[in-house]
């Protein structure tokens, strides 16, 4: 019978085959036979995907003991956090999957009390190309981060300890909001989140439900939510309790900073996977709106107020409603919606013709910069706040946001319609032409401002992603640094731009589509799954 001591003997096994495989580190543990297989797994799949698998196979089969967070759970905190994130913390980070989740990050720190797994996050982080940034250690009693600021914390920190470190932390400077209680462990991993915060940062933590009403912990509710720190609390199904079946909640918090007005309302809201989209665009049009949006359903906002009273109860379910319908009403809404949609889809698809391959003469963007057909525009590095103008970032492109991030920064670049924007990182390329004026040009994007009369904006949008899409059955072009200048694009008269540009704006249009499609599709299928489920629905006779 295998036992704890077993599994973390395996555990460091599998960490060494992994750093082997990346060519770090040297063989101690991995037998010779193991390792004979698994040079052959990386001669067939690659080093990296070998160690992938196994990395994966170890999380798969030790996800009860490692309590690892849920894919979409992580993706949904993601979301949460929101756009503009380039600095993260997670100080309980297991194996790095809340690290990996927010793409596009300048810093990535974690910290793990178990030194096994924290080689396993190591090599993880490795994997998805972020600098190793996980360090072994107890965050409670020994924060391996001290005086640290970053955007966001995502953390899924340990559940009910009793041992966290009271007896020793009494006089900590963490605990802004009020001492933790012995029994609430998880009320310490809060403050310690909102520790490392900037100003205006946010942290978004998975806690046990009973955290949002035991009435050891209402004293420091009650100074999150007077002090604007607690702004977010979302249920979640109790199928989705990771490990422990007990039910979940999210709490967001932010890092008050000295000029923004206190809130006066809390946004709560009961999540299902397939609301998840929707939950998250309500939280930040609630954060972003300038009147508090009252709306019943499965989310709202709720007066702070109505919430102070000796219990400072914070469960959604007491407020909102996860259904405003049975799977059964709402079913043919979501099926008549899904089928409009790919009725219009099918007429989006662009109608080209196939010619003979030619080569097309070119120029590049220094030369018609150079002729005034193009101005060529950066913004210089600064935070994205969360106040003040609505900012377009790197982040929005690459997922096909729209902007909802807000900056004041001093040096400035705003869009107008027409300008084409371009972000590259990791090997992407994304480009989008704005329609709205009056967005702020995010860090690392580069704006192209073509003379309308010269130079088509979609033809020249649509070639600039020619740079970076990979042929049918191929790999897309390696893209780590973005020189617009040496840009080659075809010389062409502006009226044969522009019957190119109406086909790119088509395709750029019928792509939106199928991002939103997708979003309609999931919820069709669940509708049904749960209509099932609920006895609700049935299939046709």
């Amino acid at each position: 019978m295998r036992n704890a001591a077993d599994d973390l003997h395996l555990g460091a096994v599998v960490a060494e085959a992994a750093e082997l495989l990346l060519g770090q580190g040297r063989r101690r543990l991995v037998a010779a036979p193991a390792w004979w297989l698994l040079q052959e797994l990386a001669e067939e799949q690659g080093s990296a995907e070998a160690a992938r698998f196994l990395l994966g196979r170890y999380a798969e089969v030790h996800s009860r003991r490692l309590f690892e967070t849920p894919p979409e759970i992580a993706r949904f905190m993601a979301d949460l956090a929101g756009p503009g994130v380039r600095s993260v913390l997670d100080p309980a980070c297991g194996l790095g999957t809340l690290l990996t989740t927010i793409g596009h990050l300048d810093q990535a720190h974690g910290q793990e009390a178990d030194d096994t797994v924290a080689r396993l996050a190591r090599t993880r982080l490795a994997l998805a190309g972020i600098e190793e940034a996980v360090r072994t250690g107890d965050s409670l009693r020994r924060d391996s981060w001290p005086g640290l600021a970053v955007d966001a914390v995502l953390c899924h920190p340990p559940f009910n300890e009793r041992n966290w470190g009271y007896d020793d932390l009494v006089s900590d400077p963490r605990w802004e909001y009020g001492l933790p209680p012995k029994a609430e462990s998880e009320l310490a991993w809060v403050q310690h989140a909102l520790a490392h915060l900037k100003p205006g940062g946010v942290a978004v933590l998975l806690m046990p439900a009973v955290a949002a009403n035991r009435r050891s912990g209402r004293r420091i509710r009650s100074n999150l939510l007077r002090q604007g720190a607690l702004q977010a609390v979302i249920g979640l199904p109790s199928r989705m309790g990771v490990g422990t079946g007990l039910p979940l909640h999210l709490w967001v918090l932010r890092k008050p900073s000295g000029h923004d007005p206190v809130p006066s309302h809390v946004f709560l809201a009961e999540a299902e996977p397939e609301t998840f989209e929707e939950v998250a665009r309500r939280w930040h049009e609630t954060r972003t709106a300038p009147d508090p949006d009252a709306r019943t359903g499965p989310a709202r906002t709720v007066p702070i107020i109505e919430l102070m009273d000796e219990n400072v109860d914070l469960t959604p379910g007491r407020h909102v409603s996860a259904d405003d319908q049975a799977p059964a009403q709402r079913f043919p809404a979501v099926r008549e919606r899904l089928l409009e949609r790919l009725d219009r889809l099918s007429a989006m698809i662009p109608d080209v013709v196939a010619v003979p391959a030619r080569t097309m003469p070119t120029v590049d963007l220094a030369e018609t910069e150079r002729a005034g057909a193009i101005k060529v525009l950066s913004s210089g590095r600064y935070d994205v706040t969360g106040s003040g103008d609505l900012v377009l970032t790197d982040q929005d492109l690459l997922s096909g946001a729209a902007p909802q991030a807000r900056t004041q920064p001093d040096d400035r670049v705003v869009t107008e319609p027409g300008d084409v924007v371009v972000a590259a990182r990791a090997g992407e390329l994304a480009v989008r032409v704005v329609s709205d004026k009056g967005v702020v040009l995010g860090p690392r994007l580069t704006l192209l401002r073509p003379d309308p009369q010269r130079i088509d904006a979609y033809f020249l949008a649509g070639f600039l992603r020619a740079l970076s899409t990979p042929s049918p059955g191929g790999t897309q072009s390696s893209i780590s640094r973005f020189d617009p200048r040496r840009v080659q694009v075809p010389r062409i008269p502006v009226e044969e731009q522009r019957r190119y540009g109406e086909t790119f704006r088509k395709v750029f249009e019928f792509e939106e589509e199928l991002r939103d499609i997708g979003a309609a599709g999931r919820a069709a299928v669940a509708s049904i799954v749960k209509g099932f489920g609920k006895g609700e629905l049935s299939p046709p006779e």
